[in-house]
């Protein structure tokens, strides 16, 4: 994933050259400009610091940078809620006494399990950080049927939207789910920038995928909490369902999401084709349930 300093480098380059001087609030006096977006003094002068200060922060030295000239700098660039937590994150592990974050979780316990279970009308599961999931209801397994179906690594929703060939069918809206399957991972990296199965997952996609190498230059990292999720299933069709993505506070770094549709919409038509479907195949042949390579 590279090193801290060159993280924090080129996020706030990155940042500094999308915005123009007119979305700033700063005058323009005419004449040619030699770089893209703001110029480093126009940024220093914009958080109130010096310009030989943040030459030094966008060198990648933001070890000691107090919480205000952060909020600050994160106030001048304009970074949205995101950026904010990623740009305090890099600053976090540029710090030398930082001490290492726990692990994503790679297990889930028994009553989570139940939970989803409960929930039998609607597909849920539980992922972590690197996008593994760790558990999921039959509806779930279901729903995700191709990502489940003869993979030799733990299911990993990263992982098959880059490179699986089905993803482009299976992922109606494949760009904005490439962009932001890329961007969640780059967040996460942010917050945990030594664990190793990242960096794994990362140099495997990097790899393989120029699609991956792309979206993971832009520096861009993105909250994904709600909306919808449009996809072609295999067996019945297109979903248009919403989804609500809720961290678990009883595990920290672990997420659930839940999918359902609107009562009377042709998706709901097709969940409870979907359920038929599921029921039936497990009384053939069991779906095998998630595990985890660790």
């Amino acid at each position: 994933m590279g090193d801290v300093q060159a993280d924090i480098r080129e996020f706030l380059k990155s940042r500094r050259a999308r915005l123009t001087p007119e979305q700033a609030g700063l005058p323009i006096y005419g004449g040619n400009r030699r770089v893209a977006g703001l110029r480093r003094e126009e940024v220093a002068m914009l958080t109130g610091v010096s310009v030989d200060y943040y030459i030094r922060l966008e060198r990648g030295n933001l070890a000691g940078a107090s919480e205000s000239v952060l909020d600050a700098l994160a106030r001048t660039l304009q970074l949205d809620e995101a950026e904010r937590e990623y740009l305090f994150d890099l600053a976090r592990a540029a710090g030398p006494t930082r001490r290492p974050k726990k692990q994503p979780a790679s297990l889930v316990r028994p009553a989570i399990q139940q939970v989803l279970d409960a929930m039998a009308d609607a597909p849920a599961w539980v992922r972590n950080g690197r996008h593994d999931i760790l558990a999921a209801n039959r509806m779930g397994r279901a729903l995700y049927a191709p990502m489940f179906e003869g993979s030799a690594h733990a299911v990993n929703t990263a992982r098959f939207t880059y490179l699986d060939p089905r993803a482009h069918t299976f992922w109606r809206d494949y760009d904005a789910v490439a962009n932001n399957a890329a961007s969640m991972l780059r967040l996460e990296a942010g917050r945990n920038p030594h664990d190793p199965e990242l960096i794994r997952l990362v140099g495997e996609l990097s790899t393989q995928s120029e699609v991956f190498r792309e979206r993971w230059a832009s520096r861009d990292v993105v909250l994904h909490r709600s909306g919808i999720k449009r996809l072609h299933h295999p067996i019945v069709g297109d979903l248009d369902l919403n989804y609500e993505s809720m961290e678990l506070p009883s595990e920290p770094g672990l997420v659930m999401n839940v999918y359902t549709a609107p009562v009377g919409s042709a998706s709901a038509d097709a969940l409870r084709m979907l359920a038929s479907w599921a029921a039936t195949r497990e009384e053939e042949a069991p779906i095998i349930g998630v595990s985890a390579e660790r």
